[in-house]
């Protein structure tokens, strides 16, 4: 998968001279967007990525890798669309899974993560790009679900009348989503592949031959990666 620390295109000026109100107030919502970028490179949820696209500076691919709770072992993918006005008040960033979440938070039918349910009101003093990551993080970790969770109302019944149905169906879509891990939308920046011969040749020389950490250089698995494409070449390893 790509690193999610590439951040998106410069923006080198936040205004031209002769560039009207309106552009100049649109070029300072795009440098925002790139400073809040920038910000996830430390602050970005553990086990959440998410990678710009490469034409629109507010378009994102993202993933989450669920480690405990119901959802333990799931990888689910999502997009992040902000508004034109993002950096306004109320101009709420739309978050859409592309692997299939049951989840009372989740819109069963367009995926979409129901944001405003935990923020009613979009206060770009106070919410980011961070905010409603962690928020996203946090609907796979709830361990109760309230009368506010109306995206899916079939899942939060099930939750409260038939708690083991409802591990099932989470079970489920776990399963889903890492049976179409490999499966990549279209223009998606966060791809997957398939293993290749060099990458368990390179695994098996990283476990040989690097014991220190510290001898972990960029030169040293340059040269680990020529040695393990010449020996998936001759067919050895």
């Amino acid at each position: 998968m790509a690193s999610p620390e590439r951040a998106p295109r410069p923006i080198t000026q936040v205004s031209t001279p002769g560039a009207s109100e309106a552009e100049r107030e649109q070029a300072l919502r795009d440098y925002k967007v790139t400073i809040e970028y920038k910000h996830l490179k430390q602050h970005a949820p553990g086990g959440v990525y998410l990678i710009p696209s490469m034409d629109d500076l507010r378009y994102f691919h993202g993933v989450i890798f669920v480690r405990r709770g119901p959802f333990t072992n799931g990888i689910f993918k999502f997009q992040i669309r902000l508004p034109e006005a993002y950096n306004d008040m109320n101009a709420w960033p739309q978050i859409t899974f592309s692997s299939y979440v049951y989840n009372p938070h989740v819109n069963p039918d367009s995926g979409e993560l129901d944001v405003k349910v935990a923020y009613p009101a979009w206060d770009p003093h106070k919410h980011y790009l961070v905010t409603v990551l962690t928020y996203l993080k946090k609907i796979f970790y709830m361990k109760s679900f309230g009368d506010e969770a109306v995206a899916n109302k079939e899942a939060r019944d099930l939750f409260r009348s038939n708690p083991k149905e409802y591990r099932k169906k989470v079970e489920s879509c776990v399963r889903d989503s890492q049976k179409s891990v490999f499966v990549n939308d279209p223009g998606c920046t966060a791809k997957f592949t398939e293993d290749q011969g060099a990458h368990k040749v390179l695994r098996d020389m990283l476990k040989q031959k690097i014991q220190d950490p510290q001898q972990l250089t960029r030169k040293n698995i340059l040269t680990l990666i020529d040695e393990s494409n010449k020996q998936t070449e001759s067919g050895e390893g």
